[in-house]
């Protein structure tokens, strides 16, 4: 539901490159990712892959927070996923 939403709106935006509609790709990615390791536990180059993946949207994310926090929290909620620790 919430990902049908968030999908609509960034089609809308036609802004494939905004940092928002990056870490949405990515997040997509990364659940299809995990539930393909759940099923295949030795691929390792997936798991290599998964992990180049969690740090991009990880650097993504933090440009996002120092910018704008107000936006990096709706992305967050829209997700559902772990707001990052800060240093």
């Amino acid at each position: 539901m919430v990902k049908n939403t968030l999908i609509s709106v960034i089609s809308e935006e036609e802004n494939r490159g905004s940092v928002e509609f990056q870490v949405f790709r990515f997040t997509n990615k990364i659940r299809r990712l995990t539930s393909h390791l759940e099923l295949h536990k030795k691929d390792y180059l997936s798991q290599r892959g998964l992990r180049k993946i969690l740090g991009k949207r990880q650097r993504l994310l933090a440009y996002l927070a120092k910018k704008n926090r107000v936006r990096y929290k709706e992305l967050i909620g829209q997700l559902s996923i772990r707001e990052t620790k800060t240093r």
